[in-house]
């Protein structure tokens, strides 16, 4: 290289040429004429190589300059503050502000010490690259110490929510006086929670408690962000994540809800197991619309810079907890369709019918499996009415039922079918598909010759015509029961008591639905079928109890000797007897009977009397006017017969002897 090339590739240097490029350039010249190099030239080198040292341990002198050895200082101050934590038991939080602040100003430092050096071009192994581990490893041990602190804050802050001891409040802060009471569909906080309490509502209408003491929720939120802005979101959702989920276990344990499997709610006793389905629909209730509501909100205050982490969080956290209610529904759904659950069922389903909306708006991961059990409820509801409708048809009978009363099938099913009512618009929904197969099913009409009387028509009732559903599936019911009473009444040897049996229990099934909610169901023409039904077995009873009794002492044209027209004494004494003695024998037995309906009773008592009494006093009246029969031969005034009608029916067997006239 000449004197000349030399001094080309500095002016190309001074020219604006990259520093790179004209080293290259000068090394290639060098290769190429290394041995032709005169003293000047090897002079200028030499003092080249000199001024490249120089220069290159000026460059790291700036460097330092530059603010590397500040860096590493304020790195240094950090990790001091940081480390000498580590050797204290206490916690950051329950020192004080002041410590809080000069910890959360350390974790600061290294966190921007990390984002400079990470900022560089490092060289593996450099003394920058060793720097940043230093760091980084200052930082994790910093994030796990916040993230002790943040499960202590949550722990230690965790306000009471035992029933009696919440405190609520709402994102509005509209503070409702203690003791005041708020609805829950048809009951209150005060019987779903109990105790004097601080209510208050949000926007949303949700009951919100403290689930933590509100003045600790800024330092969880602080210590949220900065975990998260330093890469450790996935400790920080953990830690959230794991104590909300103990706490939530702990509010089921609170509502008395207790972890069983679906195989340990099958194997259960139905009074142990109606016990639990009540804690569940209260628990269900209070647990969405409460607890998850406000562990909503506080996952959405911790998390709310931070996108949807909140509901995410939320839903890691509360899930196992509903699924553990879901499951106990599911289980209760399986299990054997016995029709004292129906009720107990049908409060399931409303419940949870009634949550659905507000666990879809709160969760996302639990919408298939709510909407799974609700369904397999519904089925529930459906295949336990039907099994009931098969229990009370073949509830059969050996024995006929002691005095003709209401028998104990009857008022329960009468009863059962009252209680239901409270359930029409849900049963509506889910036995219409049974409705139309109602033509096709054993239990549509025992007789199809009185169909019209057993199942109620469209027009029945009018004014009702959504519930068409269980109009035709209660008339069904009625039907059946009415069939199987049918059948009880063949059991009597006597014919009278089998009327006074049906005559009873058809009263029974009327009247308790012309006074409930069945008359709007069923209808007033539904109704008056049935009492003209009883109207009849009232005048068979009396046609098979009175019509032969009065017999012999109906007036009628006796023929006497020689046709005179004349009556034989002693065949009225024979008459007169003989009624007597019948009359005496219905008098011992149907003062055993029982007609309980007080009204039915007198109107039967009143006509008996009308009938009974008034052909014994025309008898007895003639041939005592016309000396046919003397005052000797009259065993009982018409008023006696009177009086001993209306013992009829009583239920307790008498005897005439008090009454022989002497």
């Amino acid at each position: 290289m000449h004197m000349g090339e030399c001094q080309c590739v500095v002016a190309r240097l001074e020219g604006g040429d990259s520093l790179i490029k004209a080293v290259e350039h000068i090394v290639k010249a060098l290769k190429i004429n290394r041995r032709n190099l005169t003293n000047d030239e090897r002079k200028i080198l030499a003092d080249l190589g000199s001024q490249l040292t120089s220069i290159a341990n000026m460059i790291e002198e700036d460097k330092d300059e530059l603010g590397l050895s500040e860096v590493e200082k304020r790195f240094n101050t950090a990790r001091d503050k940081i480390m000498n934590w580590e050797l204290d038991q206490s916690m950051i939080w329950d020192s004080g502000s002041e410590e809080v602040n000069d910890y959360l100003k350390a974790v600061g430092e290294v966190r921007e010490v990390v984002e400079t050096l990470e900022g560089l071009n490092l060289i593996k192994d450099s003394e920058e690259d060793k720097l940043l581990r230093k760091t980084n490893d200052v930082l994790q041990t910093a994030m796990a110490r916040l993230e002790e602190e943040f499960t202590h804050l949550l722990i230690n802050f965790r306000q009471p929510s035992e029933p009696g001891q919440m405190s609520f409040r709402s994102s509005e802060e509209d503070v409702i006086d203690a003791g005041s009471t708020l609805s829950f569909g048809d009951e209150s906080v005060d019987q779903d929670i109990g105790g004097s309490m601080s209510i208050s509502r949000n926007s949303s209408a949700d009951y919100i408690i403290d689930l933590v003491h509100p003045s600790i929720i800024p330092d969880l939120k602080c210590i949220a962000n900065l975990m998260f802005d330093c890469n450790y979101d996935r400790e920080c959702t953990r830690a959230f994540v794991n104590v909300r989920r103990d706490a939530l276990d702990d509010c089921l344990y609170i509502l008395e809800i207790e972890k069983s499997s679906i195989e340990d709610v099958l194997k259960m006793e139905w009074g142990n197991l109606s016990s639990k389905i009540k804690k569940w629909v209260r628990a269900m209730k209070i647990f969405v619309r409460v607890y998850l509501a406000s562990e909503k909100w506080l996952s959405d205050q911790i998390f709310e810079d931070l996108g949807t982490v909140g509901s995410i969080s939320f839903a890691e956290a509360s899930k196992a907890s509903i699924l553990q209610l879901l499951n106990f529904g599911e289980a209760i759904a399986i299990g054997p369709f016995l029709p004292e659950k129906l009720i107990s069922v049908l409060n399931m389903y409303e419940v949870l019918s009634d949550l659905v909306p507000e666990i879809d708006a709160m969760f996302t991961n639990v919408k298939t499996e709510c909407q799974d059990v609700l369904a397999r409820l519904g089925i529930c509801v459906k295949a336990t009415f039907d099994e009931f409708k098969t229990a009370v048809a073949s509830k059969t009978s050996t024995n006929p039922f002691a005095g003709g009363g209401i028998h104990p099938i009857t008022k329960y099913v009468m009863n059962y079918i009252k209680t239901l009512t409270d359930y029409s618009e849900t049963l509506n929904l889910l036995l219409k598909d049974t409705n139309e197969k109602q033509s096709s099913s054993p239990f549509s009409s025992p007789d199809k010759d009185q169909e019209d009387d057993d199942i109620p028509t469209k027009t029945s009732p009018s004014n009702v015509p959504s519930l068409s559903a269980i109009t035709s599936q209660f008339g069904s019911l009625i039907s059946i029961l009415e069939t199987n009473l049918e059948d009880k009444s063949k059991l009597y040897k006597s014919e009278p008591l089998s009327h006074i049996f049906l005559m009873n229990n058809i009263r029974y099934v009327a009247e308790k639905v012309k006074g409930s909610e069945l008359r709007t169901i069923l209808g007033d023409e539904w109704t008056r079928k049935r009492n003209w039904k009883v109207q009849h077995h009232a005048m068979g009873y009396e046609r098979a109890t009175w019509s032969s009794i009065l017999t012999p002492i109906r007036e009628r044209e006796d023929s006497g000797g020689s046709g005179s027209g004349s009556i034989s004494k002693t065949l009225l004494k024979e008459r007169l007897q003989s009624f007597y003695v019948a009359f005496e024998e219905v008098y011992k037995s149907q003062s055993g009977w029982l007609v309980p309906d007080e009204q039915l009773r007198e109107d039967i008592r009143i006509s008996t009397s009308l009938n009974v009494v008034q052909a014994y006093r025309n008898f007895v009246g003639r041939h005592v006017h016309n000396h046919h029969l003397s005052e000797k031969n009259i065993k009982y005034t018409a008023d006696d017969l009177e009086n001993c009608i209306l013992d009829l029916f009583e239920g307790a067997p008498r005897s005439l002897r008090s009454l022989h006239k002497k």
